[in-house]
């Protein structure tokens, strides 16, 4: 008989719950033999009301089927119920197999069929030692999943302290942008510093999301853009009358890395629109929208109602049209400009 392997000269303390106290008896002095500590119930009752006066006394628990008054399909429910229990191995007579499989749904561990032999005890010893087996390995599952939890939230809040302080040095950055705009005269310099800082800006506030977020592997996307936009119509916008950027966006979430790319292609997007599209004093104004295509991927929009490219001459010192297609290429996609939009259209299509 192949029995679970237990730590040497480890005594397993037995509550053996059998009316029969002739079988009792065999059972404490076969299984005393073999290191066990057994304490006999002689009725269903009288071995819970055992566990529950002495909780931590017992590693493992034999429950017969036939006693008096309440049979042990009764009892084992509420064996099963206390604050951490023992596990049990049904003990029956009856070679009925629904009797077996009653006791396995209702939380036994394992189950033995009784009789007065040798083998019963060798059984009864066997199946009581691979529940304690089992039992220790999945305690050992638990720690070592209850390790694992620890290690992820510290590293979660390790993560989350990072951007918030990559997003609050990032703040800080574009703090000093802002007072050095104070002390420009030059307009040409002045515009550069401003798209710099909306490009800090749209990375920051990747960041910032993720510091408030309960996910640290994802930003939902939609959410993102809103507080974009919202920043970009208060920097970009504030002297321009008529300018309005207008957002629609399908909740859809992306990886960081792919957060930070489409904050900074639409940062640059948008800034060439209001820039270029509409003559000053005119209202116009800038959509931009974030879909789903049915194949599954996203689709980013920037479009306006302008002039439209003219003759297609990069304007200004082209160093946007650079940093637009170094982000797309790390969504392993380019941005497409539909010539047949009155205006400008760009288009970028990544994969999720």
């Amino acid at each position: 008989m192949t029995v679970s392997p237990r730590p040497e000269g480890e005594i397993i303390r037995l509550l053996y719950i059998d009316d029969d106290r002739g079988l009792s008896r065999l059972v404490e002095k076969e299984l005393g033999r073999h290191g066990y500590a057994v304490t006999c119930a002689q009725d269903g009752d009288a071995g819970l009301d055992t566990l529950i006066a002495r909780p931590d006394d017992f590693d493992v628990v034999a429950l017969d089927h036939y006693m008096p008054g309440r049979e042990g399909l009764d009892v084992l429910p509420e064996i099963i119920a206390l604050p951490n229990p023992p596990p049990v191995v049904y003990v029956t007579g009856a070679q009925e197999g629904r009797i077996a499989v009653a006791a396995l749904r209702a939380g036994a561990a394992d189950y033995v069929i009784k009789d007065v032999s040798e083998d019963f005890t060798a059984l009864l010893r066997n199946a009581l030692e691979d529940a304690l087996h089992r039992r220790r390995l999945q305690r050992e599952h638990d720690a070592s999943q209850e390790e694992v939890r620890i290690a992820r939230d510290r590293a979660e809040a390790m993560l989350r302290e990072v951007n918030h302080r990559v997003g609050n040095s990032l703040q800080l950055v574009s703090s000093f942008m802002s007072l050095q705009l104070r002390h420009l005269a030059d307009e040409g310099a002045r515009a550069a510093l401003k798209e710099s800082q909306a490009r800090i800006e749209a990375v920051a506030h990747v960041h910032r999301r993720l510091y408030t977020s309960g996910d640290m592997s994802s930003v939902a996307m939609d959410e993102y853009l809103e507080g974009l936009i919202g920043e970009l119509s208060q920097s970009l916008c504030r002297d321009k009358d008529g300018c309005t950027i207008h957002l629609e966006a399908t909740p859809m979430r992306v990886s960081t890395d792919q957060a930070v790319s489409l904050g900074v292609v639409v940062t640059e997007l948008v800034t060439n629109a209001v820039k270029y599209a509409y003559a000053p004093g005119k209202p116009g104004q800038i959509r931009v929208s974030l879909m789903q295509d049915p194949m599954g991927r996203a689709i980013l929009t920037v479009e306006d109602d302008g002039p439209g490219m003219g003759d297609g001459s990069v304007k200004g010192t082209g160093l946007g049209g650079k940093i637009i297609s170094a982000m797309a290429s790390g969504l392993r996609s380019a941005v497409e400009i539909d010539k047949a939009h009155k205006g400008v259209r760009a288009r970028l299509a990544f994969d999720l």
